[in-house]
């Protein structure tokens, strides 16, 4: 007897929640930077950009494996992948160590899980697919400032000072216990199972393009297709600039706010971020599409133009705003990728087709490197703000771009 489908969403959610540690890399590397002096910045980012990769990967082996083994094994596959990344990064002597550890295993468990996760809960929720989305996804976002919080409150840091160590394996294993206890509270719905939770599936409307059933082949050949995957692009890759350079740019605002109080403010985008894309994964049910991707753009590009005056009037608070507005925008760009791959392409290959539009993050992870580039050019962050600015608004031609599925 299947349990009802919320519960299975707070499942979900705990999984996500975990999952979605390894973006707390810039809070977990810091003990680490203290400890290998002889480490190089670039060493350590190298980490989480092979994370990122293995988290692709990851993601699209468990969109091939989706129907081959039942989701709870997938879940438990991920689990044991955590124990094993996380044991080798509390032993990593080597950049290598801690690359095939954190950078390998755990990005790959991480995308492993994502992707059987969010499609398991499609299936259940065929009538709310932005909103199940943004409240599993809300759960993703906000990992990081948790568990950063967390790690920084137990693991004191500085040069010889090992308690990295003992937290990375204590991440492994309750990764592995949660995983292992979650795997027996999940699995996918049959249609009598959503028939006897009085879930209405919408009718497909094969007229407007909608509802098809596409595989991945037939979704890359489809304009549609690139222009969404291009806003994917344009949104994230400004999304990512936000993220890796916040501290900066609250640190050049206010060269005198205590490290404390800009920590705080920085995991206000994580927080806000949550909160945005639970709204506008319901936004995509209620409103569609295009009104969704507008509003994510136009948002994200109104929020950057906050951040430029605060960089502008060197005002501390519009920083504080503009944190949280682009957080809370940023969030619409994750449930809106769930949504519209299963309402545009079907639910019949949606694993691996959600692991394809998935790919936008090689590109995407760019981001962080072109705001580097533009501080280290410019000496302030007022040209990766611009950056973002403008990459909002020409989101805004893409998703106006696509006219039909």
């Amino acid at each position: 007897m299947k349990l009802n489908r919320w519960i299975y969403a707070a499942v979900g959610v705990i999984m996500l929640l975990s999952a979605g540690l390894v973006y707390a890399w810039s809070v977990l590397s810091l003990p680490l930077g203290a400890y290998f002096t002889d480490w190089s910045k670039a060493q350590l980012s190298l980490t989480f950009t092979i994370c990122m990769m293995s988290f692709c990967i990851g993601c699209m082996a468990g969109g091939m494996m989706s129907g081959k083994l039942k989701v709870r094994f997938h879940v438990w596959i991920s689990g044991g992948l955590f124990f094993a990344g996380f044991l080798l990064a509390s032993r990593a002597a080597s950049p290598g160590m801690l690359y095939l550890g954190y950078g390998g295993f755990c990005g790959f468990a991480s995308g492993f899980v994502y992707n059987a996760v969010l499609s398991a809960m499609s299936a259940w929720f065929p009538d709310k697919q932005g909103l199940i989305s943004g409240i599993l996804l809300m759960g993703f976002g906000i990992s990081s400032f948790i568990v950063g919080k967390v790690y920084q409150a137990v693991t004191p840091s500085g040069e010889g000072i090992e308690a990295w160590r003992n937290s990375f394996f204590g991440f492994g294993v309750i990764l592995a216990v949660v995983f292992a206890m979650c795997g027996f509270f999940f699995a996918k719905p049959s249609k009598e199972d959503l028939k006897a939770q009085n879930v209405v599936i919408p009718e497909k409307k094969k007229t407007k393009g909608e509802g098809l059933d596409l595989d991945a082949r037939q979704m890359v050949s489809r304009p549609s297709f690139w222009l969404f995957f291009l806003w994917t692009i344009t949104v994230g890759g400004a999304g990512m600039a936000l993220i890796s350079q916040a501290s900066g740019i609250a640190k050049e605002v206010g060269p005198a706010v205590e490290a404390g109080r800009i920590a705080t403010v920085v995991g206000l985008i994580s927080i806000f971020n949550g909160l945005g894309r639970v709204f506008f994964g319901n936004l995509f049910d209620r409103k569609g599409r295009k009104v969704t991707m507008a509003m994510v753009g136009i948002c994200f590009s109104f929020s950057s133009v906050i951040l430029v005056g605060a960089v502008a009037l060197q005002a501390f608070s519009l920083v504080v705003a503009g944190f949280i507005c682009c957080g809370f925008s940023y969030g619409g760009l994750n449930p809106s990728i769930s949504a519209y791959v299963n309402y545009s392409y079907g639910a019949r290959h949606y694993p691996v087709n959600f692991s394809v539009m998935n790919l936008n993050l090689l590109a995407a992870s760019f981001g962080g490197t072109i705001a580097g580039i533009l501080f280290d050019a410019s000496g302030s962050y007022m040209t990766t703000l611009l950056y973002m600015a403008a990459s909002g608004a020409v989101s805004l031609m893409f998703a106006m771009g696509i006219r039909k599925i």
